[in-house]
């Protein structure tokens, strides 16, 4: 067991974009990370700068083979694309007790795949991460929040000095929902019509249908919640817009022929309307069209 003063050692699945990003903020903090891939490397390399040029950070990541993992894992950060959390997931063993925190899109895509005493943290991050695989830009920082216990763990005070914008969450699900209702609008449209986020507000055509998903999105999750304070396109708006010249994740996946992560977004619209007995019928067509391309 951990005292209070002593920092974790994370084991990292996905080092991609995000994965990289959160690890250059935990080892800022004193954290070891090291990433599970299987391969002959020792380490993966990342360089970080800002999009104004500054702030310039390389990192070095140990690997560590599934092969030679002698002990159960006992802090993991799971930042692999949606598609690929069983494969990853099935590379390690974790600990009975294990922390786990969920750095990926959609939701519910650990459900039922860790250990029944495992503490799983919610994480949701507005920043912007691009570039190539060992170079990466950060176009924002913006805010991450952490969340799905009243308590946050002992080590999260320390971490938020050197995690920009970093926040504990009590009930996270909100942040959690405002995203989705973003993917599940942003990712699709831009995909299918191949177009940067901008288009989604210049295009009358374009702005119609992410009006059309984030309506059917508000009507599902004010079912779910009769709190939920709705008005979900103007956010998805102002994302668009901020984010004018940018491609977005699932449209890169398409481009280069990837698997979506559809099915963790609005899949899971989807699922929960079923639930329901609610109609979704844009998000149905939509996830049909993605998976007709894919």
């Amino acid at each position: 067991m951990m005292s209070r003063t002593e920092t974790p050692h994370w084991h990292l699945l996905g080092a991609g974009h995000i994965g990289t990003w959160a690890a250059r903020h935990l080892l800022a903090a004193g954290h070891r990370v090291s990433v599970i891939r299987a391969t002959q490397a020792t380490a993966v390399h990342a360089r970080f700068t800002r999009a104004d040029g500054r702030d310039r950070t390389m990192l070095r990541l140990p690997v560590a083979s599934p092969a030679a993992l002698s002990a159960p894992l006992s802090h993991v950060v799971v930042a692999c694309k949606t598609p690929f959390t069983d494969t990853a997931l099935a590379r390690c063993r974790l600990a009975a007790d294990s922390t786990v925190i969920r750095l990926q899109n959609g939701i519910g895509t650990l459900d039922g795949r860790l250990p029944d005493r495992a503490c799983l943290i919610e994480a949701v991050t507005t920043a912007a991460v691009k570039g190539r695989r060992d170079a990466h830009e950060i176009v924002a920082d913006n805010r991450t929040w952490m969340g799905g216990s009243a308590v946050p763990p002992a080590w999260f005070e320390s971490l938020a000095d050197h995690w920009p914008g970093l926040q504990w969450a009590a009930d996270i699900r909100y942040r959690q929902w405002r995203k989705l209702v973003a993917n599940a609008v942003i990712n699709p449209l831009t995909a299918l019509h191949d177009v940067p986020n901008g288009a989604l507000v210049t295009d009358a055509r374009l702005a119609g249908q992410a009006a059309e998903l984030a309506t059917e999105a508000d009507r599902l999750l004010a079912r779910l919640d009769p709190t939920w304070p709705g008005d979900s396109l103007a956010g998805v708006q102002a994302i668009a817009r901020a984010t004018a010249d940018n491609t977005s994740s699932m449209r890169a996946d398409m481009a280069r022929g990837a698997a979506t992560e559809i099915e963790a977004i609005n899949g899971w619209l989807l699922r929960q309307a079923d639930t329901c007995g609610l109609a979704l019928p844009a998000h149905a067509a939509i996830v049909e069209a993605v998976r007709r391309r894919g």
